[in-house]
């Protein structure tokens, strides 16, 4: 085994709309872990991608009047501009439309097939659509989903089924002899107590009621169902080849040191995936980490709720950095966090701009006012220069042990305390007074050198979190050294010269201004509204409709066009709610509307009438009815 090698991939992501930031904060994790394993030396490859087959899919093209492969190039695109957006360095972005990963996963099941661990019968029981999973009665909570919350489908169909049964014992086995494989420990205890110890059933592994998917080699009927599929591409992406003519860089990396998935497809990756490298005699990968979810307030970002948080719109309302380095903070490593604009705000203005770039900003200023810009290295250590020192090692051993467990919050937190010491060490040393001084023009020296040894120490060790930054404000004080050799004790560098004058990257923000700003960009006013006559109300007409057919607008990404039968016949409307449901979940809902509108073109396409929402400043929500379509709201 290289023990310098580290391969980390993540879940790829579903294809079927724009990603959230608790979508992101994933990616962003991955990110700033193989960053860090870069600084300490490691050869690292950082796998992601998209998972781009299932029905889901196949139904979202319909509704937008696309092929599906013509659907998922279109997203695949978005979710690697918004990659390339947050500065997310991966070496390989794997698509499960890829020639390559298609012909392996025939191979595959054709293997599985051949040796008895794939076998044809048929499926009865409860389906969900958006998560693809397959449900049990007893799983159901309240007749729904237990992962999601929405509803399910009965389905009945023939199928072929993965034996992971046969395998029980093997992976009860795994687990026991490696106690970290699943972390935290709590996620390792769900899977035990819940899907293991009660007994694992065997896996339906296709489909035969959609054809959007990779088709089973024997079988034209069938398409190879999600979990096969989509769990593949962590061997797939490297070069894995079933009858063994595996890539150079499968040899070099496989098995995966890490693999970094959302705490609610844990499952997937500890059951149906650990069997599957049974069955193909593969090693085990080394880790699993499943990191819990990005709440906003008390529940889970979702689009159908309303209350989704974009990182595209984060990143311009407070630059990437900032984002990243936020959402990293308020994440913990086992329970949720949460994430809204006061948080983001209270994250920059306290420990960036507060802190951070407070510190870097008077330093360069005093180097630059007392000395030219240049100082040198003490020759000699005070006592409170020694307490600096001392806390400085402390953060780093800290800092290197919570970012080897994954605690990346924790060890963001101790970088933080040690830039509120150096704050503090100006405070204590008072250079202003030093400097009035030419006895004590020596001493000036020392205290503006540790101080800028401190920026690059915390610097250093803040580059896989906000790596922009922490680059720039390491080349404004002359950084010479910037690797993590450099940072294992305080005072490696000689001298330092810093720039003239630093540009402020972290400026403090005005809340209720920023708040205000946002609030006006997402829920513009249009006018001041008036009281409306009771007549002028009752000429509304408010019914009733059901959506027949629903597809995103061909002009603007915001918009959907829908077909709503009202009763009286079907009329068009155009309704921009893409943030809060998507054209599948749309259709077949019996939904409010107003349908004796002037009839307006919005973006070139006819709208003849209004669909109803009820919104707050936080959450957006669809009204729909029980009732059938024709009834009159009154």
């Amino acid at each position: 085994m290289d023990n310098n090698k580290f391969y980390l991939a993540t879940a790829i992501a579903y294809t079927s709309g724009k990603p959230h930031i608790g979508n992101m904060y994933e990616t962003i994790l991955a990110d700033a872990i193989t960053r860090y394993k870069r600084l300490q030396g490691f050869d690292v490859f950082f796998q992601t991608g998209t998972d781009e087959h299932g029905q889901k899919i196949e139904e979202n093209a319909k509704a937008q009047n696309m092929e599906p492969k013509e659907f998922v190039d279109k997203h695949a695109k978005k979710i690697q501009d918004l990659y390339h957006l947050f500065n997310i360095q991966y070496d390989n972005f794997v698509r499960t439309t890829d020639d390559y990963h298609v012909e392996q996963v025939q191979k595959i099941f054709q293997k599985l097939y051949d040796q008895g661990d794939i076998y044809k019968g048929k499926y009865e029981g409860w389906y969900c659509v958006p998560d693809e999973s397959f449900w049990t009665e007893s799983q159901l909570v309240d007749g729904n989903c237990p992962d999601c919350g929405r509803p399910v489908e009965k389905t009945k169909e023939e199928t072929y089924f993965f034996r992971l049964s046969k395998y029980q014992k093997q992976l009860e086995e795994l687990l026991e002899n490696n106690p970290d494989l699943i972390v935290p420990k709590s996620r390792k205890n769900e899977m035990m107590n819940n899907f293991i110890k009660p007994g694992i059933f065997d896996l339906s592994v296709t489909r035969s009621s959609f054809d959007w998917g990779i088709q089973v080699p024997f079988d034209k009927d069938h398409v190879v169902y999600v979990w096969i599929d989509a769990l593949s591409n962590y061997i797939t992406g490297l070069g894995y080849d079933v009858d063994g003519n595996h890539k150079p860089e499968f040899k070099k990396w496989w098995p995966a040191d890490l693999i970094l998935i959302g705490k609610d497809i844990v499952r997937f990756h500890t059951i149906y995936w650990p069997i599957l490298l049974m069955a193909l005699g593969l090693e085990q990968m080394h880790q699993v980490f499943g990191h819990p979810w990005l709440l906003v307030g008390e529940g889970k970002m979702s689009k159908s709720m309303g209350n989704a948080i974009y990182p595209d719109d984060l990143v311009n309302y407070f630059g990437v950095d900032p984002v990243r380095y936020a959402v990293l903070k308020e994440m913990p490593y086992a329970n949720d966090g949460v994430i809204t604009y006061e948080l983001l705000i209270e994250q920059i203005n306290n420990n960036l701009a507060n802190v951070y770039g407070n510190l870097v900003n008077r330093t360069i200023s005093m180097v630059n006012k007392y000395f030219d810009g240049s100082v040198s290295k003490p020759s000699e250590y005070t006592e409170i220069d020694k307490d600096l020192i001392e806390t400085y090692n402390q953060t780093y051993n800290n800092y290197t042990s919570k970012f080897d467990q994954y605690k990346v919050a924790e060890a963001m937190s101790n970088i933080v305390d040690f830039l509120r010491r150096a704050n503090k060490y100006i405070d204590e040393t008072q250079p202003w007074i030093l400097a009035k001084e030419k006895a004590d023009q020596k001493r000036l020296n020392d205290v503006l050198y540790n101080l800028l040894e401190s920026v690059r120490l915390a610097s250093v060790m803040l580059l896989p979190i906000i790596p922009d930054s922490a680059a720039a404000y390491l080349q404004s004080i002359g950084a010479l050294s910037q690797d993590f050799n450099s940072i294992k004790d305080f005072g490696k560098q000689q001298s330092y010269t810093v720039v003239s004058e630093t540009e402020i990257l972290f400026a403090r923000i005005d809340k209720e201004k920023k708040l205000e700003e946002i609030e006006a960009d997402q829920n513009p006013v249009i006018s001041e509204k008036d009281l409306v006559k009771f007549e002028d109300f009752t000429k509304l007409d408010i019914t009733v409709g059901k959506v027949l057919e629903c597809k995103v607008h061909p002009d603007a990404d915001r918009l959907l066009v829908s077909q709503v039968d009202v009763g009286t016949g079907v009329i068009q409307i155009v309704s921009g709610i893409t943030d809060i449901v998507t054209p599948e979940d749309l259709i077949g809902q019996n939904v409010i509307t107003v349908i004796n509108l002037e009839p307006i073109k919005l973006r070139g396409v006819l709208s003849e009438g209004m669909l109803l929402v009820a919104k707050d400043k936080k959450t957006m929500m669809l009204l729909n009815s029980q009732m059938p379509q024709g009834s009159k709201v009154e």
